[in-house]
């Protein structure tokens, strides 16, 4: 049977709903009689565009209305439009300050029943709806129905100028923010600009030193408590985003999204400085800093300043001595979770990574790379003080601290500084007097492992170094080094007084004291 719809404008009431018939056979009857017979209620009105059904004409109007864009009932106050005049009663509330609906527990107002609901929950602790592709449950089914859409991969906002999609309209709306230059939300401490009220909030604690959402685990605060979720995964080490390529986890969806482009080749943010190419937009941001010298982030501790925010905590954790990635083996601390990744092969024995010049072993492929490196003679990190050249760009960093005096590693004990934090540690046993190293021929005892392994060449009188410019072999590369510049001529260790140099920092010391000898006589005169 044919049924024929006739809507007025934009009123919600369908006039002359009738089935396309003898008017003794009205749907009332048929869709009753229908009910009656086989126990179920029909949906004989059906959808033109979609091919979904409905018991009602009303429904099916309702339903017309997101095909066709028509929002008759309109906010008064606001303007905004919407399909149903029970969504407008419900946004209605939105305007007013009353919360009639009160927690029994905390007290909380809430402007509708089923906000309140949906917050008694926390109470509770009741999540009635599970994830049916993992163990997850939610306590609402809007916060159910985003979740899936990680397991579906839907994501059925997209942004119309560079079609990034997003599980939620939310996301969708403060990304759009993102193609505005427009920052109307100022600090009122610092005058730095933002896209969004959330993102100055967020900022103003960093202000305030306030840690509104702190770790049951490490004590850590977070200005967000989204932001201590991700983290507490750092201790349970749940890794709910999962490669569908590979199968690797992640902490964060926005990290998954990140690495499925690492399986494809395609990289289509250009650098229009270089034209170097990267693979998503916050990666040539932080390039285009290489080409404006631009370091946006400074520590707050020191003058030092930084290309990305991420560097910058790094760093801070050199004041404040927080290592928070942990070796599970010998408790060793590290900074950063790649230096706790790089240190747990030194507890395995195993050398995977193979030199094809002389079949040396490394634990790592940076290990490999710098090592191959003694092969080629290659130095592509070059001082800008010095004409010196490195194979590394940590040993360059250390290097540059002779030009420039940084001690950033101080003992707590005597305040003596440090260029490098091996040499802080190998100090701080002067205090302790302890030589836990001791060699298994004669006895002695070491303050660390790597002055045994150099003493245990004096029994096995192995010399594994060797100059290239002639044949003679040491037992350790700081020695070679030192006998290297016989060779090149190289004397960086000048005496500020006459300017002679010296091969040596030690020597240079055994010389200043001539300078001191001489001012000694001329104040006896």
């Amino acid at each position: 049977m044919n049924f024929r719809i006739q809507t007025m404008g934009s009123s919600d009431w369908l006039e002359d709903l009738r089935p396309c018939g003898p008017p003794e056979f009205p749907l009332v009857n048929t869709a009753a009689r229908s009910h009656k017979d086989t126990g179920t209620v029909e949906k004989p009105w059906k959808c033109g565009d979609c091919g979904k059904r409905y018991r009602a004409p009303c429904d099916l109007e309702i339903h017309r209305r997101s095909h066709t864009g028509e929002r008759p009932f309109t906010c008064s106050l606001c303007g905004k439009g919407y399909i149903q005049l029970s969504h407008l009663l419900r946004h209605k509330v939105t305007h007013s300050n009353e919360r009639p609906f009160k927690c029994s527990d905390c007290g909380s107002g809430f402007k509708r029943a089923a906000d309140l609901r949906d917050h008694e929950r926390i109470h509770t602790e009741e999540r009635p709806f599970s994830c049916s592709h993992c163990t997850k449950t939610f306590r609402t089914s809007s916060n159910l129905r985003q979740h899936q859409r990680v397991h579906t991969g839907e994501r059925p906002f997209t942004c119309s100028v560079c079609g990034k999609g997003f599980t939620q309209l939310s996301s969708l709306l403060k990304h759009k923010v993102t193609h505005s230059q427009e920052r109307h939300f100022k600090c009122s401490d610092c005058g730095s600009g933002f896209k969004s009220s959330g993102e100055l909030v967020s900022h103003k604690r960093f202000h305030t030193a306030e840690g509104l959402f702190t770790c049951s685990v490490c004590g850590k605060g977070f200005n967000r408590s989204t932001h201590l979720r991700t983290h507490q995964r750092v201790h349970t080490g749940e890794r709910p985003f999962t490669c569908s390529v590979c199968g690797k986890g992640f902490t964060q969806s926005s990290h998954l999204q990140n690495h499925k482009v690492t399986h494809s080749n395609e990289r289509p943010f250009k650098c229009s400085d270089c034209g170097s190419s990267f693979k998503s937009a916050a990666d040539l941001n932080i390039h285009q800093r290489v080409h404006t010298e631009e370091r946006p982030f400074s520590c707050s501790d020191c003058t030092k300043t930084f290309k990305t925010s991420s560097n910058l905590r790094v760093h801070q954790r050199v004041h404040t001595g927080k290592r928070p990635f942990t070796c599970s083996v010998c408790g060793k601390g590290f900074t950063q979770s790649s230096g706790l990744t790089t240190h747990k092969v030194t507890h395995s024995n195993e050398r995977p990574f193979k030199c094809s010049d002389c079949g040396r072993g490394f634990k790592s492929a940076a290990d490999l790379m710098i090592h191959q490196r003694v092969h080629t003679e290659e130095r592509p990190f070059s001082c800008s003080h010095c004409a010196k050249r490195f194979k590394s760009s940590s040993n360059l960093r250390k290097h540059q601290r002779v030009h420039t005096g940084e001690k950033p590693f101080p003992c707590p004990v005597c305040g003596k500084g440090f260029t490098q934090l091996s040499n802080l540690l190998k100090h701080k046993s002067t205090h302790t007097q302890e030589t836990p190293f001791q060699c298994t021929d004669c006895g002695t005892g070491f303050e660390s492992s790597d002055e045994l392994l150099v003493h245990q060449r004096v029994h096995t009188e192995e010399r594994p170094f060797s100059c290239s410019h002639c044949t003679k072999r040491f037992k350790s590369s700081s020695t070679l080094r030192i006998h290297q510049r016989v060779h090149t001529g190289e004397k960086p260790f000048p005496c500020s007084v006459c300017g002679k140099g010296f091969t040596q920092s030690s020597s240079l010391l055994r010389h200043n004291i001539t300078h001191n000898k001489e001012r000694s006589f001329k104040y006896s005169d």
